[in-house]
């Protein structure tokens, strides 16, 4: 990409859209296309297919979707499933009809079976059944990455999918009804530590002596689930190098053959179990009172760690460590109240 190279990123105000934003900004990217849903609401194809007619970008992340935990996918599966499919259906399509370059489609490792080897390869896609709680969301984004692979070797595209783990970082979602488990640690350790902060009590969050209004964080399920975490921001210089490798390197990350999708896991290669984040969390933000699991919610697939051999072999590591980047996540979340 170059410098001056019409970039569209949708999703932009997300936690991953934003980490895309601060990403290309700070290489100097100063070109980049950005709507809100507001503006612009994916979801509807004439709209979307007069934004790419008008803006006509040559480069395009797709990080819009609908995201959430257990409970936001138990709760709206039509939604998660609806709003997904329509979005990246629309988006992939006007990239080809608009000669888009290069598109970095995000997933997410839920795509891969519940039960699947560990670390999960590219290669396990489709090779068992998924994840109850979140299938809905899952088969979206296979359908998703299908549609990349099929535009690709019907019509000679560059749509490359980008298959995260959990992410976490600034403007993660912290409602605890949608928000993923470490967002949500992050905010039920906090609310305990300093007490529940309504928008016109900011001032109080700055007093870590304040009394406890709870001590003590329900955690849902046995703690036991083996979970991998990236800064989104090393997410984002992930991505970002993906879309820059040469033509030779990316063509044989695209295709190696025609039955194998564009796929790249993208992860640190390490995971933690449920209680010992939770412990973590409790360490880094103060919080000294009980942990209790609620044994009666589920756990989700037991254990979920990707395979990140190819990013690595292609030269990328993350450099954010987990205890670094939840303290960093945690000053972000107190910022919001200060």
């Amino acid at each position: 990409m170059r410098i001056n190279s019409r970039i569209y990123i949708a999703g932009h105000r997300g936690l991953v859209g934003s980490a895309f934003v601060r990403k290309l900004k700070a290489q100097g990217y100063n070109n980049l296309i950005l709507r809100t849903s507001k503006e612009l609401d994916l979801r509807r194809q004439a709209d979307v297919e007069s934004f790419f007619a008008g803006e006509k970008p040559e480069y395009v992340f797709l990080a819009a979707a609908k995201v959430g935990g257990i409970h936001a996918n138990n709760t709206y599966p039509a939604e998660f499933i609806y709003d997904n499919i329509a979005i990246q259906t629309n988006v992939v399509h006007e990239s080809w009809r608009a000669g888009v370059k290069r598109l970095l489609f995000l997933g997410s490792s839920c795509i891969y079976p519940r039960d699947c080897p560990q670390p999960m390869k590219e290669e396990y896609l489709l090779t068992g059944p998924l994840e109850p709680t979140n299938e809905p969301y899952a088969v979206a984004k296979i359908a998703g990455i299908k549609m990349c692979q099929s535009y690709n070797r019907q019509y000679g595209t560059n749509f490359i999918c980008a298959m995260p783990t959990n992410l976490y970082g600034p403007n993660d979602n912290l409602d605890l009804e949608t928000s993923h488990v470490l967002p949500a640690l992050i905010r039920k350790m906090h609310e305990a530590v300093y007490g529940f902060i309504p928008a016109e009590l900011k001032s109080f969050l700055l007093s870590p002596q304040s009394s406890a209004l709870s001590p003590v964080v329900t955690i849902w399920g046995t703690g036991t689930p083996r979970r991998e975490f990236l800064h989104v921001d090393d997410l984002a210089d992930a991505c970002v190098f993906l879309m820059n490798l040469s033509d030779v390197t990316f063509n044989s990350v695209l295709s190696p053959s025609p039955s194998v999708p564009p796929l790249v896991n993208i992860g640190c290669g390490e995971d933690i179990t449920i209680r010992e984040l939770a412990e973590l969390v409790a360490k880094i933000v103060g919080f000294k009172g009980e942990l209790v699991f609620d044994t009666s919610r589920p756990d989700g697939t037991p254990r979920k760690l990707l395979d990140v051999s190819k990013l690595r072999e292609l030269g990328w590591q993350p450099k954010i460590s987990l205890r670094e980047g939840i303290r960093q996540t945690c000053e972000w979340y107190k910022g919001k109240f200060t």
